[in-house]
């Protein structure tokens, strides 16, 4: 099935804690279904000191989210959901709100 996101779009975050808020995303986990949105869903990691963090503590860092729970924000600044259009000889995807081409 083809990727509706993408590494890179911009997402408003449609349920959960961070619910309205709007990030890019960092990382597509594709057979997970889940995506990590760069500065949303942090959460604290107690880390002990190693060679290559000797300080250790808690470190703050993003949790994926299920695809689900995201939706791509179109030209407007609202969530929209995608489709697939063909254009020319290329499959393309396309924001059911305006029926814009989403680049990428």
């Amino acid at each position: 099935m083809a990727a509706k996101i993408k590494k890179g779009d911009r997402v408003v975050v449609l349920t959960g804690k961070d619910k309205g808020r709007q990030g890019s995303v960092v990382r597509v986990m594709p057979k997970e279904e889940r995506v990590v949105v760069e500065g949303l869903n942090m959460v604290q990691r107690h880390t002990r000191p190693t060679q290559g963090d000797p300080q250790g503590g808690i470190k703050n860092k993003e949790a994926p989210l299920h695809v689900s729970n995201v939706a791509i924000v179109d030209s407007n600044g609202k969530p929209t959901r995608v489709g697939f259009k063909v254009d020319g000889d290329k499959k393309v995807r396309v924001a059911k709100t305006t029926g814009e081409v989403i680049n990428g």
